[in-house]
């Protein structure tokens, strides 16, 4: 699989990673034959997070004897000091290793939830005493807000960011083009989310087709692959795909064969992105 530098580091990230999500919820040996598999087709980039139902737990043990080998990222949906430094002791205990290769502020939702991350006793004091102590190796953040990712961006020189990057929400919402812009200028390596997404789950749908998901993501293939090489096309490291494990599946198959767009292509998915409602626009 094709890997990308992680932003000004030597380190080089596959261009799919797995999200812990997908091998929650599922018996250990099977998450241990997802995980596995992944990382014999060339994935090196995991990611997790607490809130990720039993995900720690099941990711840990199924990263038994290639742990020193990959990427392992993970995050705290903490905003204190001492609740995201109790937080990061568990994450560490669960994952059964002793650092991860990169820690992040999770799921910042709005400037209020940024802000209170660098207040005095925030969570952003975790991070930094943890990569001093050597726990973590790189410091990042994700976010699904325009204006908290800027302002994080503003206070601190982290290395990454974790952020939804759609070809809807782009064009239509205006949801990441100044992520995208900044995240460069700062020298930030930007990680997708979200790539795989169709529209916000219909009112009545059946979501237990797909319970890992919250939005409706795309199942048709070649719909999937269209988003995901747009997605790929942009400045960007890595992309994590929805925690559907089929999905996953098949977004392995289509970053093993894929080729950046061509300005034509990307300006047909412009057109295209007019055609869906998208799950976010900038504030």
């Amino acid at each position: 699989m094709l890997e990308r530098c992680y932003g000004s580091t030597d380190v080089d990230l596959s261009i799919i990673g797995l999200g812990g999500i997908v091998v929650a919820q599922m018996p250990q040996d099977e998450a241990d034959a997802i995980v596995r598999s992944a990382y014999d087709r060339g994935v090196n980039y995991f990611d997790v997070a607490p809130t990720y139902a039993d995900a720690e737990d099941r990711l840990g043990p199924a990263l038994r004897g290639i742990r020193d080998k990959v990427f392992l990222a993970c995050k705290t949906e903490k905003r204190t000091y001492q609740e995201s430094r109790a937080a990061l002791e568990t994450s560490l205990r669960k994952l059964e290793t002793d650092h991860f290769d990169l820690y992040q502020l999770h799921g910042l939702q709005n400037l209020e939830d940024a802000r209170a991350c660098f207040a005095p006793d925030g969570a952003m004091k975790t991070l930094i005493e943890a990569r001093e102590k050597g726990l973590v190796r790189f410091l990042g953040f994700s976010a699904h807000s325009v204006d908290a990712a800027l302002y994080c961006l503003e206070q601190f020189s982290f290395d990454s960011v974790l952020f939804p990057l759609h070809y809807t929400s782009y064009y239509q919402g205006h949801f990441g083009p100044q992520v995208v812009k900044t995240a460069k200028e700062r020298g930030a390596a930007l990680l997708a989310l979200k790539a795989g997404a169709w529209r916000p789950w219909p009112e009545g749908a059946d979501r237990s087709v797909r319970p890992k998901c919250w939005y409706e993501p795309y199942s048709s293939p070649s719909e999937l692959e269209q988003a995901f090489r747009w997605t790929l096309s942009l400045p960007v490291t890595a992309a994590i795909p929805p925690g559907d494990p089929e999905i996953f599946g098949m977004v392995l198959e289509i970053a093993e064969r894929f080729r950046p767009m061509t300005a034509e292509e990307m300006d047909a998915m412009q057109r295209k992105a007019h055609e869906v409602q998208p799950l976010f626009r900038a504030e």
